[in-house]
């Protein structure tokens, strides 16, 4: 077996912590990471340090606030989402739904801002969360405008299924972003929870490419597409136009 470089083994401490652990003990960590106490010890204490993770009063550590100051430098993060707040205020202003901002990940769609209200339907969306491409609108809208190559690969799957809608066929897949084109709207009907469809819209910068997508997500029963589609398309347009964009 091939020696864990040092990197390596400070990435896996970081690794330990997702949103279904966001508090770890000191054993936990090292158990997540595939490390040796002694080994967990060590790199843990030197993050905590730095700031990367902090220790609370019953010696649970949670990651820390360094670690969020570093993640808001990153050009599809904060600056991103400081120029797609308005915009995305606006959305919700109009519908009273959820409305979700997003950016692609390898084969993984990320949520970087979210709002919500009471009387909105539950989803299983948070910041930070991650789910397959095809499972989502703003997936779905990412992927379409995604390199072809990129797409083939995709959809050749496979291509993992959460309710009995999930789009779990190449050729089905195939033909919905090829929709999503022609319209430049996706919409993801019941495919993570079988009570949601989101609407969603691709967000250029200023060199055309698609970099992110807005979506707004309302109960499936009743939901009427025709009216959310110009407010989604709106607010991607104005997104769009804020980093640059200029058709």
């Amino acid at each position: 077996m091939t020696p864990r470089s040092a990197p390596d083994r400070l990435l896996s401490v970081l690794a330990a912590f997702d949103h279904e652990h966001p508090a770890l003990s000191l054993t936990d960590i090292s158990r997540r990471a595939g490390l040796s106490l002694s080994t967990a010890h060590r790199l843990v204490g030197a993050l905590t340090q730095w700031g990367a993770l902090e220790r609370d009063g019953s010696g649970v550590y949670h990651v820390g606030l360094r670690l969020w100051e570093l993640a808001a430098l990153a050009p599809r993060g904060l600056a991103l989402r400081q120029v797609a707040l308005p915009y995305l205020e606006d959305l919700y202003e109009a519908t009273h739904e959820n409305v979700q901002l997003a950016v692609g990940d390898g084969t993984e769609v990320v949520y970087i801002e979210w709002l919500s209200g009471r009387s909105a339907v539950d989803v299983h969306i948070r910041v930070g969360a991650r789910w397959p491409l095809h499972a989502t609108g703003v997936g779905l809208a990412l992927l379409a405008h995604d390199d072809p190559g990129f797409q083939e690969e995709y959809c050749a799957g496979p291509l993992a299924s959460f309710t009995p809608y999930t789009i779990t066929e190449p050729a089905r897949l195939r033909r919905v972003l090829a929709e999503v084109r022609r319209t430049g709207v996706a919409v993801s009907s019941r495919q993570v929870t079988e009570d949601a469809l989101s609407v969603a819209a691709p967000v250029r910068d200023a060199d055309g490419r698609v970099v992110a997508a807005v979506s707004v997500v309302v109960p499936q029963r009743g939901a009427q597409v025709p009216v959310l589609a110009p407010a989604v398309r709106i607010a991607a347009r104005g997104i769009s136009r804020g980093l640059g964009w200029r058709p």
